[in-house]
């Protein structure tokens, strides 16, 4: 199946191919203001409804090519055995038990790679942004992923690298399965490593909002400052989420300890160029 942005999401709903338009500036204006209270916003049944299951079946079709290891990871990412002070919340350790199925296992026909780089769709998230454009990654690897849950399993605690993240779900659990969000916990200058200890130690309830999200539904997310998880997986039923990784600068790619934890490999690309970052957090 070919398509683009216009042809598969609820243009009545999400004028992609009208920017600046009444309609386009109210859905903007609204997720603006639910970035900067919350760091995130859900527009609901973004996929037409009648492509739900044509959605469904190409993430179950391609959810076997995930890279599916068991590790130990802490919430920044780095290397478990990183020299950190006592008491550093980068110290807490944690299972992740999700897997990714990498941007270059993904066919080009499929909805989720239509939508990553589909100019129209850009163009919408980077307004929705308030930011003059945004570009795909040029890691071949994690610009676009399917991030598969099986029963079980989980998505532990932890920040992204990229600083805005795109998501949709393309098949929900049967149980469990549930997002849950500190927004702004940290900022570009300020780690709040207390805050993020709490949180880890089970004892910042305060601090957590949890979603319900419905496939189709695209959400945007500040998920570079928000500490965020996806809760254990319950029922016989996967969860299966498209991430669509953008960045405000060209040529970001990963880097090579955090390409191996995701993919369980290195690409040239990884190795001969150095992360680029705009700011000096752990990760």
């Amino acid at each position: 199946m070919t398509a683009s942005a216009v042809q598969v999401a609820d243009t009545a709903r999400y004028p992609l191919s009208e920017p600046g338009s009444p309609a386009w500036r109210e859905i903007v204006a609204r997720t603006r203001a639910e970035l900067r209270e919350t760091g995130c916003s859900v527009l609901a049944d973004f996929i037409r409804p009648e492509l739900h299951e044509v959605l469904r079946r190409e993430g179950a079709e391609i959810a076997p090519e995930a890279y599916a290891k068991v590790e130990r990871v802490n919430a920044y990412n780095i290397a478990v055995d990183t020299p950190l002070p006592e008491g550093h919340p980068g110290r807490t350790i944690m299972e992740r038990g999700n897997a990714f199925v990498a941007r270059d296992r993904i066919p080009p026909t499929a909805i989720i790679q239509q939508l990553y780089t589909s100019h129209e769709f850009q163009r919408f998230v980077s307004d929705c942004f308030d930011l003059p454009a945004l570009h795909e990654l040029a890691d071949p690897l994690s610009g676009l992923v399917l991030n598969v849950i099986e029963p079980g399993r989980s998505h532990p605690w932890h920040f992204d690298t990229n600083e805005f993240t795109v998501s949709m779900l393309t098949q929900e659990a049967a149980d469990g399965g549930v997002f849950e969000y500190c927004p702004n916990i940290r900022s570009e200058r300020a780690e709040n490593f207390d805050d993020v200890r709490a949180v880890l130690a089970g004892e910042g309830d305060h601090l957590i909002r949890r979603l319900t999200l419905r496939p189709g539904d695209l959400q945007l997310f500040r998920g570079r400052f928000a500490l965020h998880r996806v809760s254990t997986v319950q029922g016989a039923i996967a969860r299966h989420s498209a991430i669509f990784a953008y960045s405000e600068r060209p040529g970001v790619i990963g880097s090579p300890e955090r390409t191996r934890q995701l993919f369980g490999r290195v690409l040239p690309e990884h190795v001969a160029s150095a992360a680029v970052r705009g700011d000096e957090l752990l990760d």
